[in-house]
C-alpha cells in the first residue's frame, strides 16, 4: 500500500478494502492524538489536532468517491462541515459537551446524517465497473 499516495493525493481510485484499512488507521491515530490533546489543553487543542487529520481523511474519501464516480462537491460539503465544527471549538463558539451551542447543533445534525450516508456509499457500495474518468478499476486494473 502506497501511504503517500493514499494520504496526499486527490486523483485516482481505491477499492473498499483499501478505503477501510486506510481510514481505520487514520481514524485510530486521530482518536489517540485527539485524546492526548484533550488531556493537555482541552477542547481547543483537540479541535486543532482534528483539523490536522482532515487533509488525509479527505484525500482517502475523494479517491473512494472517484471509484464510485461521485461528485467532489458531496465529499467537500461533508468535510467542510467537519472543519466548521472544529473552527467553532477553536474560536470558543462550540459550547461544551454538556451544553453544546445552538450553532454547533445546527451544523452537527445534518453533518451526522450526511456522514452516515457517505459511510454507506463509500464503505459498502461497489465502485464503478471498469475504467471511469478517474482511472482504471482498482479491482481489475482495467
Amino acid at each position: 500500500m502506497n501511504w503517500r499516495y493514499l494520504l496526499d493525493s486527490f486523483h485516482g481510485r481505491i477499492g473498499r478494502q483499501t478505503f477501510w484499512i486506510a481510514m481505520g488507521i487514520v481514524a485510530v491515530t486521530n482518536a489517540v492524538a485527539c485524546y492526548v490533546a484533550q488531556q493537555i489543553q482541552g477542547d481547543q487543542l483537540n479541535a486543532v489536532v482534528d483539523l490536522a487529520f482532515t487533509y488525509p481523511e479527505f484525500a482517502i474519501a475523494v479517491k473512494r468517491a472517484n471509484d464510485r464516480d461521485l461528485p467532489l462537491w458531496l465529499i467537500a460539503v461533508f468535510f467542510g462541515a467537519s472543519v466548521l465544527l472544529d473552527l467553532f471549538m477553536v474560536l470558543g463558539w462550540g459550547g461544551t459537551d454538556q451544553q453544546p451551542s445552538t450553532l454547533s447543533f445546527v451544523v452537527a445534525l445534518p453533518f451526522s446524517i450526511v456522514g452516515i450516508g457517505l459511510l454507506v456509499e463509500l464503505g459498502f457500495r461497489r465502485g464503478t465497473l471498469g475504467p471511469n474518468r478517474h482511472g482504471p478499476d482498482p479491482l481489475t486494473g482495467t
